[in-house]
């Protein structure tokens, strides 16, 4: 059986747009998602990120931990990093943490795109 899809993975010119499919809690986060996104930006025209939640509701620990780890990366490289599509859930989460104050949190992809390309 071949393995789960975890996340896509899209560009749009200097843009990285990463979709989870599935809700990263700690039991179906995956160390091997973290090497093969982190592999992504070896690309050096990779420049700013967008974090689609379409498809999901939840996150953990870990995958906050992992938002943080990719956040620093894209700013070390001049760039910026936005979210999209948050559940209600899933943005009590950024504000009870206050990761929220990090980020940018934008209803739609288009929006999301929009604020980055101005």
């Amino acid at each position: 059986m071949p393995p789960k899809e975890l996340y896509t993975a899209e560009r749009d010119g200097d843009i990285l747009i990463l979709t989870p499919l599935i809700n990263m809690s700690e039991l179906e986060y995956s160390q091997t998602m973290t090497t093969e996104i982190l592999a992504l930006f070896n690309d050096p025209t990779i420049k700013n990120l967008i974090l689609d939640f379409q498809k999901t509701d939840y996150f953990g620990s870990t995958a906050l931990g992992f938002f943080i780890r990719l956040y620093k990366m894209i700013k070390d490289h001049g760039g910026r990093m936005v979210l999209c599509n948050v559940s209600a859930h899933e943005t009590e989460i950024l504000e009870v943490t206050k990761l929220s104050d990090y980020w940018t949190i934008h209803p739609t992809r288009e929006a999301a795109l929009k604020a980055i390309k101005s």
